[in-house]
């Protein structure tokens, strides 16, 4: 639990320091330790963010597609062995044929990536050549990497790679013949009772949904970050959620709803060395403190969008950080967790 009631103030002050816009709810499986809402959903109409207000969260989706391929493993559809050639084919001459769903899951298969974070800042420049309203569909973002050359050998190195779990959504949508968004809807977040979440399209977003804004420090204006993403999230990021229906996630993961605790096991076991005591497993951070989890971690960036969640084992704590800004969860996270 949360020390003492000075680590709530604690919380505030930092939360008013960032300026913060979203969410921030901590909570136990019994009780919630922390929660505030702050800032606009809506800023031209002057509309606040609420606790059930829903938040894009970028990458930190990428732990439902990890979740539904361990589900298709578990049930003997694919293995973590199983070769990228040999469910997509022969479209992408370049990539090296050893490539496997572990690979993927794991960001250590020296694939080329569509938007390389260590070696690209600004997301927007992706759609100066292929608008961002044209990608409705996974297979839309294939132009932008299946023709490009390995970065090293796989399981050589991590090296973060958003394409990798494009891939790993279309070979979902490949063995399953659904839609992966539909997939993860179904199989995910309906088992968990996340009925806020979604995958929606950024010009049919539903009531209650935060605008992402992108601030210009320099002039204190702003605009919305409609132009800076893909029309609709996919398996790399993008989903939708309210901050209790991430807290429903964690749970449904901890309490083997979605996967046995074998495949749950597989799933948050530390993989890759990232740096230090910083693992990664199947779409999920993991952090240690004297040999231990200290936590199980998500987190997503895009323009307009900054999201942190964990789950820490040693106090059963689950906190949620969602916010329609380009910053903030980070600072009051390092803070929930000096205090814990």
């Amino acid at each position: 639990m949360l020390k003492n009631k000075s680590t709530n103030k604690l919380l505030s002050d930092v939360i008013e320091d960032v300026n913060f816009s979203g969410v921030v709810l901590a909570k136990t499986e019994k009780e919630i330790a922390f929660q505030s809402a702050r800032g606009h959903s809506n800023r031209a109409d002057e509309l606040l963010n609420n606790l059930n207000t829903r938040f894009g969260i970028a990458s930190g989706c990428k732990l439902f597609t990890a979740i539904g391929i361990c589900q298709l493993v578990e049930e003997g559809i694919l293995t973590f062995d199983t070769r990228l050639k040999d469910i997509m084919g022969d479209i992408f001459p370049h990539f090296d044929e050893d490539i496997t769903v572990h690979h993927l899951l794991t960001h250590t298969s020296g694939m080329p990536d569509y938007f390389d974070e260590k070696i690209m800042d600004d997301f927007e420049e992706l759609w100066k050549e292929r608008p961002m309203y044209l990608l409705n569909y996974l297979r839309d973002f294939l132009p932008m990497f299946q023709n490009n050359k390995m970065m090293f050998k796989p399981g050589e190195r991590f090296h973060y790679n958003n394409a990798g779990f494009i891939l790993l959504g279309l070979i979902i949508e490949k063995r399953t013949g659904l839609n992966f968004q539909d997939y993860v809807q179904l199989n995910i977040f309906e088992p968990c009772g996340m009925k806020d979440s979604g995958y929606f399209r950024f010009d049919n977003l539903p009531k209650n949904t935060a605008i992402g804004y992108i601030d210009n420090e320099e002039n204190g204006t702003w605009r919305t970050n409609i132009y800076s993403l893909p029309i609709r999230g996919g398996s790399d990021g993008g989903a939708y959620v309210t901050a209790q229906d991430m807290t429903f996630l964690w749970n449904g993961l901890r309490t083997y709803k979605l996967l046995s605790k074998e495949y749950t096991e597989k799933l948050l076991t530390p993989h890759v060395m990232v740096k230090d005591v910083k693992f990664y497993g199947y779409g999920i951070w993991i952090s240690k403190r004297n040999d231990s989890i200290f936590k199980y971690h998500v987190m997503g960036y895009d323009p307009g969008v900054s999201f942190h969640s964990a789950y820490y084992p040693a106090s059963g704590l689950t906190l949620v950080i969602p916010s329609n800004k380009s910053y903030g969860p980070s600072a009051i996270m390092e803070t929930f967790e000096n205090h814990i």
